[in-house]
């Protein structure tokens, strides 16, 4: 059952916790839902509407009601147990809490990538239909690190969606995702990860050890960038994580310096704003063509360097 409550797909006209309430009082949830932003915001909505989808409650009250047999069960456990990418180790996929019509993704232990078995094990489990003849919910929690593979299976996924299921993709930024998966998703936008203070008392300690670092980039030459870029060596998933944080903080200090300029009346330097282009593309290629970390890093460093020159 599909709903048709918005313009487009992709503009959502409501904010994204009045437009989920709707979904569930009035009934009409849609096959697919992208929910993106920055923090635990997406992570934790993703949770509460998953959960609604299956609460007993009458539908003009809250949802999750807290109450009823089902929102017990769902209640997310404090300590689940971790995904494995092979499945005679352990579980693929788990339930949110002990309900069996709710389904949770993620990236499995010692692993970089959501990956394409997960996604086919679910398929499975949701054409087998509801085991309480209701609604059924997934939650893809890493959805901005679903392996190409992985991505394509969903995309055959959301286009033939079984019958009263809604798969719900959380990313914190939307477009790490194929366009094609994005176009067949209700948009549920918070604001994204240019929220993150730059400076002052509340900066988490490696922000600001990065911006410090930041903002002496112009006395760095060629061998000071490529000695800060050989520091992401090592395992690809920490080494990953770094590099994608650093480029996130970069983002965000370059904006600022764009901002200065307009405020004091300049022209925006369009090297700036390549740069600021560049790390984002950076970003999308870590995340989808599990580009190497320390190169990675390095075409963004040598980005903002030399935006910082003009």
């Amino acid at each position: 059952m599909r709903a048709r409550l918005w313009p487009t797909m992709n503009q959502p006209t409501q904010s994204p916790d009045i437009l989920l309430e709707n979904s569930l009082q009035s009934g009409r949830i849609h096959s697919a839902y992208l929910v993106s932003g920055a923090g635990e915001t997406p992570l934790e909505t993703a949770v509460r509407f998953a959960r609604g989808t299956v609460c007993q409650a009458d539908p003009q009250h809250t949802r999750p009601c807290e109450r009823c047999s089902a929102c017990r069960r769902s209640t997310p456990a404090e300590d689940p147990l971790p995904l494995i990418a092979k499945p005679a180790e352990g579980p693929r996929f788990r339930q949110i809490g002990d309900h069996p019509d709710l389904y949770w993704i993620e990236i499995p232990e010692k692993k970089t990538r959501v990956l394409i078995e997960q996604v086919r094990e679910l398929q499975k489990a949701l054409q087998l239909g509801s085991h309480e003849g209701g609604w059924r919910t997934a939650i893809i929690a890493d959805a901005a690190w679903l392996h190409p593979s992985a991505e394509n299976a969903l995309l055959r996924l959301l286009e033939e969606p079984p019958a009263n299921t809604s798969i719900l993709l959380v990313a914190p930024i939307a477009t790490t995702l194929l366009p094609t998966i994005r176009s067949r998703c209700v948009r549920v936008a918070y604001p994204a990860e240019h929220s993150r203070p730059l400076r002052g008392e509340d900066v988490d300690e490696e922000v600001e050890n990065l911006v410090e670092r930041l903002d002496g980039i112009t006395k760095l030459g060629m061998s000071g960038l490529m000695d800060w870029a050989e520091e992401y060596q090592g395992a690809r998933a920490e080494a990953a994580e770094s590099v994608d944080l650093m480029l996130s903080v970069a983002g965000d200090w370059i904006r600022e310096k764009i901002h200065e300029q307009a405020d004091e009346g300049h022209i925006t330097s369009v090297e700036r704003l390549d740069a600021y282009k560049t790390l984002l593309n950076c970003r999308r290629e870590l995340v989808r063509r599990n580009a190497n970390p320390r190169m990675t890093a390095e075409r963004g460093l040598f980005a903002l360097r030399a935006s910082m020159s003009q």
